[in-house]
């Protein structure tokens, strides 16, 4: 399948709470929270950024070059990320006995795909083309490298 047949669609990423439920914009945090504009249109809600928000989202524009990778890592809210050029790709991680377990396929994100990852879900990146990425986290964005070695 082409990356334009991929344009557009959404990739929901598992929870490592409950391993049956994907992870899409109905389900995922980073699209609570929303407040209506007391100044505009009927119909428009928004969220802003924290920290001006306590309550909001950190946003990133990102830019990887092609080869790169991220560890096995989480964060403590749930994101999402919005490939806007470039391919990369997603694993994601099980703890067993003190190792990192992979859990399912390698998961690809190509142009106009969207993947969402709940908090605290253990997984990698790895960057197959130049990529440019909008990334979304729910509350303050933290990096934290996963304890166990992969197995």
């Amino acid at each position: 399948m082409g990356a334009d047949a991929l344009a557009g669609t959404s990739k929901g990423l598992m929870t490592s709470v409950d391993e049956t439920q994907m992870v899409t914009s109905a389900t995922s945090d980073v699209w609570s929270q929303h407040v209506p504009d007391p100044d505009g249109p009927e119909g428009f809600t928004f969220r802003t950024t924290y920290p001006v928000n306590p309550d909001g989202v950190e946003v990133m524009l990102e830019r990887w070059k092609a080869g790169t990778e991220e560890p096995p890592h989480s964060h403590p809210g749930d994101d999402m990320t919005v490939v806007v050029e470039g391919r990369m790709s997603v694993q994601l991680y099980r703890e067993e006995s003190g190792a990192l377990t992979e859990d399912g396929e390698r998961i690809v994100l190509a142009k106009g795909d969207v993947g969402y990852i709940r908090a605290r879900r253990i997984h990698d990146a790895r960057y197959i083309e130049d990529c440019q990425l909008v990334y979304v986290h729910n509350g303050a964005f933290e990096f934290l490298l996963a304890p166990a070695e992969t197995g």
